[in-house]
């Protein structure tokens, strides 16, 4: 008998926010939702790739939660959270609004994986890059994992304000290039470049850690700091943050390339820590 497949999913009787979806394709991923009559999806405004006629569309301000209370400034708190976390004011709800099954597809502006999450299988909590989420289950709110560690909020630059994702249900969130899944143990250590740590479960302890001495620092190319990540708890990995491949794409056109996205509020210092210099 085969593994169930991490890119499809039937939704299960009696569990609340459960979704049926396929994730179609390989490098260039798209997210297939199938929709109940009044089941709705939450998604980023302009990753619609198509959807059956009786799916009704609605633009809302902030994320769309249920859970988004304190009427006009509750909404306006919730957008402003999205807005440091690199995204819109604006999200787009997609409800069935007819009988039988409906769907809607979304995909990511970016070459990579959708990674399909289900939040209560990581303690309801997930904590990514910026720019990361892509759609959800209606009800999940995203807001800001602020780092607090001196190192990290010192060196992490634009790069870690990172995107915290709160729910039960499913959220899809995309990656640059290959995803891959670790499993830390308690006091297991993985470190790795910043602009390659995806996302990680909040029982891991994140920090940043030197590469080493002046001379790896300036010649090795990688960079000043790794992102330590300590567990218990899952870490993913993408093997090609967009930041990078832009820079590359700037670099080979003959502009100033670099890991923008990767670097810091100290201005040529975020170089060597994001591995541009």
């Amino acid at each position: 008998m085969h593994p169930p497949s991490p890119w499809t999913h039937s939704r299960r009787a009696g569990i609340a926010d459960d979704i049926d979806f396929e994730i179609k394709g390989q490098e260039l991923q798209f997210l297939e939702i199938e929709l109940d009559p009044g089941e709705s999806a939450v998604a980023e405004a302009g990753a619609l790739v198509w959807k059956d006629a009786s799916v009704g569309m609605a633009t809302v301000f902030g994320d769309g939660s249920a859970d988004q209370g304190g009427g006009f400034m509750g909404k306006l708190l919730g957008a402003g959270k999205r807005l440091v976390t690199g995204e819109s004011l604006f999200t787009t709800v997609f409800t069935h609004q007819g009988s039988g099954k409906a769907r809607v597809a979304f995909a990511s502006p970016t070459p990579g994986a959708i990674l399909p999450i289900r939040l209560a299988d990581v303690g309801g909590t997930l904590i990514c890059q910026k720019d990361s989420f892509l759609a959800a289950a209606k009800g999940v709110q995203i807001g800001i994992a602020f780092q607090r560690k001196v190192m990290t909020g010192l060196f992490g630059g634009e790069g870690f304000i990172m995107q915290k994702l709160d729910g039960d249900g499913w959220v899809f969130v995309q990656m640059g290039g290959t995803v891959i899944e670790r499993e830390l143990r308690a006091g297991e250590e993985l470190h790795v470049d910043t602009g390659c740590l995806a996302a990680y479960t909040p029982g891991v302890d994140f920090d940043l850690v030197a590469v080493g001495g002046i001379k790896t620092m300036f010649t090795g190319g990688e960079g000043a700091f790794f992102a330590r990540l300590r567990g218990p708890g899952k870490v993913w990995v993408q093997s090609l943050p967009f930041a990078r491949l832009a820079g590359r794409m700037l670099a080979a056109a003959g502009g100033r390339g670099g890991n923008r996205g990767e670097g810091s509020v100290l201005g040529g210092l975020g170089d060597f820590i994001g591995g541009n210099e």
